[in-house]
């Protein structure tokens, strides 16, 4: 069975699936900078990645039962291990195996006898491109100023949250919600103070932030908050414990002056039996967000399902 060499996860995970202990041991030694897990065969490690996460496989290919091809195959066409790299790591020096392991899905091909510095490097390699990668992704999703996800990204994520709602059977709400008067604040302070009142307002939002709440800056002053399990009636009650918390928040200006400002907030809760996106949800949020700055603003309107 598939086992830790390292008790205390230091860094990176890296999975070794080789038949011979030997070579297990070596490659553990020469990876001992990271946290190493090990498989005897590719039916073990295939049990041990239902209950941990790696963020590298090497992988042999010459192992019974079931050789390095058909793992890498099986890893490849499960949704949770699909995008982990593969390196194979194999005594196999012909033309079809690499050709063949490149086909599987293999990012790298390393024979045996490797070169202890050789292979720590394309290691290294592969995992400083794992790291830019996801930097690149957050970059992708989220609003520079203010670290929340980015609209883009709300679009995205409302679709996979939608389904899981309805394959839970659980409620699912939104709230639209955005800062009044913000153009006076504009005018009136200068533009670098109106970033401060947007990133404080973010600040506010995450502090507020359930674990499976997503919230995004949707567009210059507008934030969207999407909360899973959560009713109409509740989405209210959180959208009231956000806009009195920015009630009563200060802001201290460049010039000394204590700025306050209000926010509005519009919620919805999503029709699961008959809505198969999120927009007619965010529509009735945004509707009510309309009739909260129409009829006084720093308020929080419901616009409920009919």
């Amino acid at each position: 069975m598939a086992h830790s060499k390292n008790l205390i996860y230091k860094n990176k995970t890296i999975l070794i699936i080789d038949d011979t202990v030997a070579n297990l041991d070596i490659l553990g030694e020469l990876l001992k900078q990271y946290d190493v897990i090990d498989a005897i065969s590719g039916e073990d490690a295939l049990c041990a990645l239902e209950d941990i996460k790696v963020d590298l496989i090497l992988l042999d290919i010459v192992m019974p039962n079931m050789d390095g091809f058909e793992v890498c195959q099986k890893l490849k066409s499960n949704q949770t291990t699909k995008d982990i790299p593969v390196m194979f790591i194999t005594a196999q020096t012909d033309e079809y195996s690499i050709e063949k392991a490149y086909d599987m899905g293999g990012i790298d091909y390393i024979t045996k006898p490797f070169k202890p510095k050789e292979l720590l490097a394309r290691v290294k390699r592969e995992l400083q491109l794992q790291e830019l990668q996801t930097k690149l992704k957050l970059l992708a999703s989220t609003d520079p100023m203010t670290r929340l996800y980015n609209r883009r990204y709300f679009t995205k994520i409302s679709k996979h949250t939608l389904d899981l709602s309805k394959r839970e059977k659980q409620n699912l709400s939104i709230i639209i919600l955005d800062i009044d008067k913000f153009k006076n604040v504009n005018d009136t302070y200068g533009h670098q103070v109106g970033d401060d009142v947007i990133i404080a307002l973010a600040n506010k939002l995450i502090e507020h932030q359930r674990k499976s709440d997503i919230v995004c800056r949707y567009g210059g002053e507008e934030f969207v908050i999407l909360l899973p399990n959560t009713s109409s009636k509740s989405s209210e009650i959180v959208a009231q414990k956000i806009r009195k918390d920015i009630e009563s928040l200060t802001i201290k200006t460049p010039s000394n002056i204590n700025l306050k400002f209000t926010i509005s907030l519009g919620a919805s809760q999503v029709d699961l039996e008959n809505e198969n996106n999120i927009e007619l949800a965010l529509k009735r949020a945004d509707d009510a967000l309309y009739e909260a700055k129409e009829t006084g603003r720093n308020k929080v309107c419901v616009k409920l399902l009919n």
